[in-house]
């Protein structure tokens, strides 16, 4: 990207590293998911193993009590889980508009003042930017790799998209720039 300036990379930064967030968060619920789904097997094959000395009456009312503990255990990864996807999905979202509103503003400062002593640094910030945004891609992609191994199957991770840059978009980063 040869018109690629601080801001822009920066931003791409911080979406990498809320992917990598959000990737850890979805290996806490599908990890929460099958120690569920164990717990479930070996109550019932411990009920299995001890039917003859129970009861019909009992044996369901433990079945219940575990689909119950079970449920309760599930909603609770689902609520914690949740929120703190929309919690990491909201810093991303801020820190970016942060970013973004810091490069408007330096860009008004250099109007301003006629310096442009802010876009040098800023230009010259960019590779640096560039190469923490590869290791944080390798980040990104274990952390997805580590999902599908904890899910035991292809589970849903959030792994940063080639983004198409609208001439909106080019136009706006040019502006701030």
């Amino acid at each position: 990207m040869p018109n690629r300036n601080l801001a822009a990379a920066t931003t791409d930064l911080i979406e990498s590293y809320g992917n990598t967030a959000k990737n850890v968060i979805n290996a806490y619920r599908v990890g929460g998911e099958r120690v569920i789904g164990f717990m479930d097997q070996r109550w019932e094959r411990a009920l299995e193993k001890n039917s003859s000395r129970l009861s019909a009456e009992v044996r369901g009312n433990a079945l219940s009590a575990q689909k119950t503990l079970s449920g309760y255990y599930a909603r609770g990864i689902n609520l914690t889980t949740n929120g703190a996807d929309a919690l990491v999905g909201k810093a991303v979202e801020l820190a970016a508009k942060g970013v973004q509103q810091a490069a408007a503003n330096a860009s008004q400062f250099e109007k301003k003042t006629g310096l442009t002593t802010l876009q040098n640094v800023a230009a010259a910030a960019v590779p640096a930017v560039d190469a923490v945004q590869k290791i944080a891609s390798s980040i990104e992609q274990r952390s997805g790799r580590l999902v599908n191994r904890i899910a035991g199957r292809k589970a849903a991770v959030k792994v940063a998209a080639a983004k198409r840059v609208t001439p909106f978009k080019r136009a706006r980063a040019r502006k701030s720039a």
